[in-house]
């Protein structure tokens, strides 16, 4: 019997590569990057890029527009490559829509007039995207949840398909069957958090002052001497990307700049960690400032003092990876 594929899932900065890379030399497996920044080339060091082989990073051009439906096709395609190689593959990374196209899968939307699209469009010019933010809201809560008020592409997208279908896109995409080609592929799905929010905060703190010290503003300079890169792109949207793009526009001080940085990250892991919450029978593996294991707990399982969160239950995977994470993270 084929053992399943392991889905490592967690906040930014959570310790998710570190690990993955233990498993990856320990078990015999290859990296398959989860990540909706890192796909783009001349994004590295505000997406955090491992030094440890991945698949699927650096794939497209920052120009390009890849969707979580791309993901899915490639990621199964390279499930398929590395099992024929005679190793384990392994996902890991914090992009939640990625992971829930390969392994969940949407419903395919149906056409949405364009016509939807530009309305929804002069409306954000006349009032601005966080009031469109807001409307999207009050008609589709869980797509909001996932979203910087903001972030006017995804938000433009939400919109359109409640406007264009009458069904709200969270709805589109819960679907039970897999994702693109992995009708026959099961996945255990673990996530790795720290314990206390606080400790998740000062990571992101450092990590994000690692990033600026190792030549955030070049690369993203780099990205924005090019002449035909903009914010609506997904590539320039990224966190980090998108605030710097802004000092080099001359909108915010770097001090500013920092400060947003800080914050817009730490909203990205809320998300994360919301989504996470509503991912069915996710085992939690639960850790300390140091990074070692405190404790692994199920989805279900109720404290107040954690991240994990209740979830209704589906039906149980044969467990081989949540072994052998342990045997690993004792050892830590």
């Amino acid at each position: 019997m084929t053992e399943p594929v392991l889905a490592l899932m967690g906040p930014t900065a959570s310790g998710k590569s570190a690990l993955a890379e233990r498993l990856a030399e320990r078990f015999e497996g290859e990296l398959i990057s989860v990540d909706s920044a890192l796909v783009y080339r001349g994004l590295s060091i505000g997406a955090a890029k491992p030094d440890y082989p991945h698949h699927l990073v650096h794939i497209r051009d920052p120009a390009d527009i890849y969707t979580a439906a791309d993901f899915a096709r490639d990621a199964a395609v390279c499930i398929d490559e590395v099992r024929a190689r005679g190793r384990r593959p392994i996902l890991v990374g914090g992009s939640m829509l990625y992971f829930r196209a390969l392994i969940q899968g949407f419903d395919e939307v149906p056409t949405i007039d364009p016509a939807i699209r530009v309305a929804i469009e002069e409306e954000a010019r006349i009032s601005g995207w966080p009031a469109l933010y807001e409307q999207l809201a009050a008609v589709d809560a869980l797509a909001a949840a996932q979203l910087h008020p903001n972030h006017s592409q995804r938000i433009c997208r939400a919109l359109e398909v409640y406007r264009g279908t009458g069904r709200p896109l969270s709805e589109w995409q819960q679907r039970d069957s897999p994702g693109v080609g992995m009708a026959n592929t099961d996945f255990e799905c673990l996530a790795l958090c720290p314990k206390e929010r606080q400790i998740l905060h000062a990571r992101i703190a450092h990590r994000m002052d690692a990033m600026f010290d190792a030549g955030l503003i070049d690369e993203v300079t780099a990205l924005y001497q090019r002449g035909d890169l903009h914010t609506d792109l997904p590539a320039i949207r990224a966190v980090g990307y998108r605030q710097v793009w802004s000092f080099l526009e001359g909108e915010l001080n770097l001090a500013d700049c920092r400060e947003k940085v800080l914050a817009a990250t730490r909203q990205l892991a809320k998300r994360q960690i919301t989504w996470l919450r509503s991912w069915p029978g996710l085992d939690w593996v639960l850790t300390d400032a140091h990074g070692h294991l405190l404790r692994q707990e199920r989805a279900d399982a109720r404290n107040a003092g954690s991240v994990a969160s209740t979830a209704m239950p589906q039906e149980p995977v044969r467990q081989v990876w949540k072994s052998r994470i342990m045997q690993l993270m004792r050892n830590f």
